[in-house]
């Protein structure tokens, strides 16, 4: 990916390439001042040379060095490397759940808070002892005001069977739609049992399925259906987009999405990784991601403009309502509720 300025960032060779380099490319590395960042490529890569690289990173001598991918292959890189004495990468962009994972196998260095100064400013559901939240939002109800006489405020609106095939469900959002059943039918982020006749009552009176979500995105585009659940800040996106849809905070809850950073345990430079872990909480950074890509910062000292605020953010009272996901109960019983969800729901 060529990126703003291309001359200074490269994108890394994966695999078994990147391991026969191993040693000479990360002397090299450490010489320069250059930090390597596990990430996903696309416009979250250029945001974070844009927001975060090129102001705070660049004039302090640091060179950023991406190697981009989907996060299973980069998660699986990291477990191959996991008996290497320095792995490929310094930092890894990661979502909560997964980050938990990697800590779980080992893979993550548990981190000196004294090294990351601005991480006193960080929310503290956002802290973690292997890992820093860089972004958030919460899983929200969006819904076509002009096909629903009443507004929704509440996930047991939403998947009330009377709606029938108003409802829309994303296959791939299958984990948080099942917490998000779950809390509606009275259960937790650690109890979805209760979601389940729910949501076999709703897929019998007509609820659509959709792959992904693009697909649901296009159904509430052409007012095939009227609602269902999706993150508030790809909500903003898709009414950027002229999707006509307004989005609610669930009386029972808002489950968070929570995207940022690890360093592994063997990362060849860990001064530039506490390097990075800081500059990605600079109050400016997290500004920027908010206008750029709809998600919350993650600091309190972060000061989006109040237009912003207001269409990504969530009122003094819904924060309130704001719930982290229990990783471990989720990462214990995936498998199952795959299963559950694939022959029981979807066959």
């Amino acid at each position: 990916m060529s990126g703003p300025f291309p001359l200074r960032r490269r994108t890394l060779l994966g695999g078994a390439a990147a391991l026969a380099l191993g040693a000479p490319q990360f002397a090299r590395a450490q010489d320069n001042k250059r930090i390597v960042v596990g990430t996903w490529g696309g416009d979250y890569s250029r945001l974070l040379a844009k927001n975060i690289e090129k102001p705070f990173l660049e004039p302090k001598g640091w060179d950023v060095v991406k190697d981009e991918a989907n996060d299973p292959p980069r998660r699986a890189k990291m477990l191959a490397e996991k008996t290497l004495r320095r792995g490929t990468s310094d930092v890894q962009g990661l979502s909560a759940a997964n980050m938990y994972e990697a800590n779980e196998q080992g893979l993550l260095e548990q981190l000196d808070y004294s090294k990351i100064p601005l991480a006193k400013n960080l929310m503290p559901m956002m802290k973690y002892p292997y890992g820093i939240g860089q972004i958030y939002s919460g899983k929200v109800i969006l819904y076509n005001p002009k096909l629903l006489s009443t507004p929704p405020t509440s996930f047991a609106e939403t998947f009330d069977p009377k709606m029938g095939s108003k409802l829309g469900i994303i296959d791939i959002q299958y984990q948080y739609t099942l917490v998000a059943a779950g809390m509606a039918g009275g259960g937790s982020p650690s109890n979805i049992e209760p979601g389940k006749a729910l949501l076999l009552a709703c897929k019998k009176a007509g609820a659509r399925i959709y792959p992904s979500n693009e697909a649901f995105a296009q159904a509430m585009k052409t007012e095939e259906i009227a609602i269902g659940i999706m993150w508030k800040a790809r909500a903003v996106q898709w009414q950027n987009a002229g999707i006509p849809i307004e989005t609610a905070a669930a009386k029972e809850g808002v489950p968070m999405y929570i995207s940022g950073f690890a360093m592994p345990k063997n990362a060849p430079d860990k001064p530039g990784a506490y390097a990075y872990l800081n500059a990605m909480l600079e109050p400016a950074a997290q500004e920027a991601f908010a206008v750029d890509m709809g998600y919350n910062p993650t600091v309190t000292n972060a000061n989006v403009p109040a237009d912003v605020q207001k269409r990504i953010g969530f009122t003094p009272e819904e924060q309130k309502r704001l719930v982290d996901l229990d990783y471990g109960y989720l990462a214990k019983n995936d498998v199952a509720f795959q299963e559950w969800w694939n022959k029981s729901f979807k066959g």
